[in-house]
């Protein structure tokens, strides 16, 4: 394919409106004039497979075509993960109830499958001596779909079963109960690690772990409001300040005043065994992004992801000199 072809079909391709709306963001923020970011993210599109979202969180305006070069846009990231995982095993992960099974041992809690099939029996028992479950869509991704309930919310049994059998297929789980220090971060979610495992060409480990934070909401995704630092993988402190999606950053959490930078994450080194243990669990799967809960016992598995967002391991806060992840992932695979 030449150039001027592949040129024109990535034009094609591009959300014309939404780039429009991004330059008119970025000038609010930068002083930059709106033409300007807009040939510019044009010419990152084409060039580094990068889209509006990609170069606006990665700050990618005020990179140089060195820095650029190693971030991990959408694109790149899309071709790792077709490249590394094997579509035909993705539901051991994708399907929460098939990824509580495989991973029982490393999930340690309580669940059930809330479907059509579901009895009030069935419910009753697995409610007994529960303070609080999550429901939780059977599939999906970026916290979508996550309600938290409460022992007044099944008072009524008969009227709790029939509300959450009208939410979809999903399942019920108990309420993990953080470590004391991961909630002086944030005491309404349950504060996560993202850990990244790859079974790659060159070696095996862990290419990058973050701390997802919440704030305020019972989700600590970034897609729901929350944030996330960078966490190094030798000590298991916080590297950098919290930033979310919008490009706000904090040294600070802003609810509970916790300082983020030198926070050490309870249990750190089990929660990287674990991960190191699991990933040979589904080897057609060589590139996961596990989440894993601390809890006063140890790390939980939360959920494992088969296509990793490429977001949160971007964010222009994390990388002060403007060199992105892209050189750590090409210590395990040739990219």
């Amino acid at each position: 394919m030449s150039k001027l072809t592949y040129a024109a079909k990535r034009a094609m391709k591009m959300d014309w409106k939404r780039m429009a709306q991004t330059a008119d963001m970025l000038h609010e923020k930068t002083g930059k004039s709106r033409g300007w970011l807009l040939a510019d993210m044009v010419k990152c599109a084409l060039q580094y497979n990068a889209g509006y979202m990609d170069y606006k969180i990665a700050a990618m305006y005020n990179l140089n075509d060195a820095q650029r070069s190693t971030v991990i846009t959408r694109g790149i990231s899309n071709s790792i993960v077709r490249r590394m995982n094997d579509k035909a095993y993705w539901h051991s992960f994708d399907d929460k109830t098939e990824f509580n099974t495989l991973f029982a041992d490393q999930v340690g809690r309580k669940w059930i499958k809330a479907d059509m099939e579901l009895t009030e029996e069935r419910l009753r028992a697995f409610l007994d001596g529960l303070p609080s479950v999550l429901f939780k869509p059977l599939e999906g991704s970026s916290g979508v779909g996550i309600v938290k309930f409460e022992q007044k919310d099944w008072a009524d049994l008969p009227a709790f079963l029939k509300k959450i059998q009208g939410m979809g297929d999903g399942l019920l789980e108990e309420l993990l109960v953080q470590h004391p220090d991961m909630a002086r971060l944030c005491p309404t979610s349950v504060n996560t690690v993202r850990i990244a495992t790859l079974l790659g060409d060159k070696q095996e480990g862990i290419g990058y772990a973050f701390l997802r934070i919440g704030n305020g909401k019972v989700m600590d995704n970034v897609d729901q409001g929350g944030m996330a630092a960078r966490v190094d993988l030798e000590s298991g402190r916080l590297l950098t300040v919290a930033a979310d999606k919008a490009g706000n950053v904090f040294d600070r959490h802003p609810m509970t005043g916790t300082p983020i930078i030198g926070f050490t994450i309870p249990y750190f080194e089990e929660a990287k065994a674990m991960c190191l243990a699991a990933m040979h669990k589904v080897p057609q799967v060589r590139f996961v992004a596990w989440d894993v809960a601390i809890t006063a016992d140890g790390p939980r598995f939360i959920e494992g992801n088969s296509f990793p967002s490429h977001a949160v391991p971007q964010f222009a806060a994390h990388y002060p000199d403007g060199i992105g992840i892209l050189p750590e992932f090409r210590k395990f695979i040739d990219i």
